[in-house]
């Protein structure tokens, strides 16, 4: 199995013990905290390498990143 099957099966896991809606908000907090440090590491990383620094944020800050929808 990957660790991605593991994961799932894990959430799954997780996801068959939710009774409630503080559970289910608990989970996603849990999640979402996960995800944040995961995050905010690698731009620490990437901070300390050299890559990320104030100048490099500035001009990210100006920039429209999302993807342009097309009309059909």
């Amino acid at each position: 199995m990957s660790y991605s099957e593991i994961a799932q099966l894990e959430l799954m896991n997780a996801a068959a013990n939710i009774s409630s809606q503080d559970d289910l908000d608990a989970l996603r907090l849990t999640l979402s905290l996960f995800f944040a440090e995961r995050a905010q590491k690698a731009i620490d990383k990437m901070w300390d390498e050299g890559k990320l620094d104030q100048r490099k944020l500035d001009e990210l800050r100006g920039q429209h990143l999302r993807t342009p929808y097309k009309s059909l």
